[in-house]
């Protein structure tokens, strides 16, 4: 051997040093390949309907009458439409990345996948933590409001039936239990039924908003508008709740926090970003699509156009019945807060109805991207293989689900939730700047992919998608900062001490490592440009 191959095969052994090594990629070719073996594989049975009504149930839910709401009141007023319309383009930019990805890569997993193929291991597994955060935070929050919804229908009928109930002296909230037990069971039995039934409340709720929009419309006034941006206010910051309360931006540059006005326009849309969550949780399900390629982006795109149409007039009618002024007096504003200030109380019944629809498919989606994450990372070995078992009979992850199920129940039914509302967003977030940066790697390192979707503009767009995700990140509050870095510091002190040594990844070069050095000295066993062929395969 000589001297330049003899250096050659001493980086590859130090390349294979599963402790050193944390920026290790796999392989598309692997992703897809695991995603076929026997016991660990999922049906393809969803079509572009399914797609496009998934990404409107799970991003209309109680958002849509409270979260815009909340924004104009506190945020941006009559400039909510813009929030809206930034925070849509945001997630439109991010999510054509997601598009290219999931039809290069048409696998369980969404961003976890992405990152694990183009940055490495160490960051697709704070990628893919960061996801758990967003869909367990948001699945436990929202199946504790439809407790709270449920309740209120109940009580518009004359029902009195109280959102918890006080066992031992801890409340426990029922509902929450109720909800997620009766989507995790349809979960169980099959992903198409759970689609079906999902089409069905979707439509519902559709409906809802529609009858909000219309009837809302015919009370606007339209001097309410005026003005349309507000002029920015100054807030009360003489102690520490109310820094950790303003935007980690204003927090950076040193200004006083304030309402309103122009960066109130983007603390806006960074709250109602929360409304369009739903469509990375869509890309999730890209390994139980039939033709993905086709499939994925058209689902993806419609839902997300319906969406925003939706949601633009929804802000329009409610910032038009009532000035924003009077949403502000308003403890927690809401769209009836709008309706009951014009004298329609019989439209709460509506909105209470329509949330608890909307809830429901919110629920259902939420709990399956959520085990679709779980799912790909055990089947890399970042969490116990065991858990990305499917059922023989419906092609489901069934033990993992009901895992899911059980952990959000018990945290929506017996702790405070609401005060990580936030986390839902940052989580999501950070995962959009990850997979918008990864399209620039992924075309790099592999230009003989061929997607049927890609990102027009070249390299302009990813990059604007990664920078505006990043600004919207930095308009959240410092508390919510606060509990993300916590959050991190536990995901890598998992990773540390079990994913990375349970890797199958690790494995595979731990493998090959001994395959170099055994190799290595033996003159006749093959070259060591052979071997470095092998590992590059790995």
């Amino acid at each position: 051997m000589d001297t330049t191959v003899g250096e050659s095969v001493s980086r590859t052994r130090q390349d294979c040093e599963p402790t050193m090594n944390l920026f290790r990629t796999k392989s598309i070719e692997q992703s897809i390949a695991d995603a076929d073996e026997p016991g660990r594989k999922l049906k393809r049975s969803l079509s572009t309907w399914d797609l496009m009504i998934m990404g409107v149930a799970v991003a209309v839910g109680a958002g849509i009458f409270s979260v815009g709401a909340k924004a104009a009141a506190n945020f941006a007023g009559p400039a909510v439409t813009i929030s809206f319309a930034v925070a849509a383009v945001t997630c439109a930019l991010a999510i054509m990345c997601y598009a290219e990805f999931a039809t290069a890569i048409p696998v369980a997993g969404s961003a976890y996948v992405f990152t694990y193929a183009t940055m490495g291991e160490v960051l697709a597994w704070i990628i893919g933590w960061n996801l758990i955060l967003e869909l367990f935070t948001a699945a436990a929050v929202i199946a504790k409001y439809w407790g709270i919804y449920l309740s209120k229908v109940f009580g518009l009928m004359g029902v009195d039936m109280p959102p918890a109930l006080t066992i031992g002296g801890v409340d426990l909230y029922w509902g929450a239990f109720l909800i997620v037990a009766v989507f995790t069971l349809l979960l169980v039995l099959g992903t198409k039924l759970s689609a079906r039934v999902g089409n069905i409340f979707t439509l519902i709720k559709i409906g809802v908003v529609l009858f909000v929009i219309i009837v809302g419309f015919t009370y606007v006034n339209v001097a309410n508008y005026t003005p349309f941006v507000p002029d920015s206010v100054p807030t009360a910051a003489s102690d520490g709740a109310n820094v950790l309360k303003q935007s980690f931006f204003g927090f950076l540059t040193g200004a006083v926090p304030a309402q309103y006005g122009t960066l109130g326009i983007f603390a806006g849309a960074a709250l109602v970003f929360f409304a369009f969550i739903g469509f990375d949780v869509v890309a999730t399900s890209a390994e139980e699509v039939k033709n993905p390629q086709k499939t994925l982006p058209r689902g993806i795109f419609g839902g997300l156009a319906l969406v925003t149409l939706l949601y633009i007039l929804v802000s329009l009618a409610l910032t038009g019945m009532v000035p924003y002024t009077q949403l502000a007096e308003a403890e927690s504003p809401t769209l009836t807060t709008a309706f009951e200030a014009v004298g329609n109380t019989d439209a709460a019944k509506v909105i209470a109805f329509g949330s608890l629809i909307g809830l429901t498919t919110v629920i259902m989606v939420l709990l399956m991207g959520l085990a679709r994450v779980v799912l790909a990372m055990s089947r890399d070995g970042l969490l116990p293989r065991a858990l990305s078992r499917t059922s023989d009979k419906h092609a489901t992850p069934a033990r993992l689900q009901i895992i899911c199920g059980t952990a959000v129940a018990l945290v929506a039914g017996l702790t405070n939730v609401d005060l990580l509302e936030e986390m839902i967003n940052i989580g999501t977030l950070s995962a959009f700047v990850m997979v918008s940066l990864g399209i620039l790697v992924l075309r790099k390192k592999r230009p003989d992919l061929k997607p049927a979707f890609r990102v027009p503009f070249g390299k302009v767009l990813p990059v604007v998608s990664a920078v505006l995700c990043l600004y919207l990140m930095t308009n959240l509050a410092v508390e919510t900062w606060i509990f993300f870095a916590i959050w991190l510091v536990i995901g890598i002190a998992i990773y540390f001490s079990y994913g990375q040594r349970h890797s199958r990844l690790n494995e595979k070069f731990a493998e090959a490592r001994s395959a170099v050095s055994g190799s290595g000295s033996a003159s006749a066993g093959g070259s060591a440009s052979d071997d470095e062929d092998d590992l590059s395969r790995v």
